[in-house]
């Protein structure tokens, strides 16, 4: 039997995959092509499935292809800065169950921190409480964050997004 047609296991296809990562960190392989190649490297059977990822690629290759052939030069690799992990797929941040437009309403209807409150800021609530009683014109600190809270939304007292 051929080497080509040796079945491959996990260890060999996780190999694969974290030497197309440092292929892709050193910026020798687009993210378009890095994904289809990983995809194309978990979904590999045989030997003969991953040596065509590796083709157009200098080293570092997998270690179970064996040895380089002899004609090659071999090269000293120079180690490498940091760089950063290939881009993580996109995860949406959950929703707060508080809206936006009732946290700008009561700080415009109420304006001493009420929609601070709501939204479970209630540091921020009470910094306002506090200038709007001691300054009087501290008033409109609580009405213009109740506008910026209508236009551009804020966060709750968790870091999440408030409800549109």
């Amino acid at each position: 039997m051929e080497s080509d047609q040796l079945r491959i296991g996990t260890a060999e296809r996780e190999e694969a995959a974290r030497l197309l990562a440092d292929h892709f960190g050193m910026g020798r392989i687009t993210p378009d092509e890095y994904e289809t190649r990983v995809t194309d490297a978990y979904a590999a059977t045989t030997l003969g499935d991953l040596r065509p990822l590796f083709r157009d690629l200098p080293p570092p290759h997998p270690g179970f292809f064996g040895p380089p052939p002899s004609y090659a030069q071999q090269t000293v690799q120079m180690p490498m800065p940091y760089a950063p992990p290939p881009p993580m797929p996109y995860a949406p941040v959950p929703y707060s169950y508080r809206s936006k437009t009732v946290a700008g309403v009561l700080q415009i209807v109420l304006p001493f921190g009420a929609g601070r409150f709501y939204t479970g800021q209630v540091g921020l609530g009470l910094l306002q409480l506090f200038v709007v009683l001691v300054t009087g014109i501290g008033i409109l600190w609580p009405i213009i964050d109740g506008i910026m809270l209508l236009r551009d939304g804020g966060l709750d007292s968790q870091g999440r997004p408030l409800r549109p």
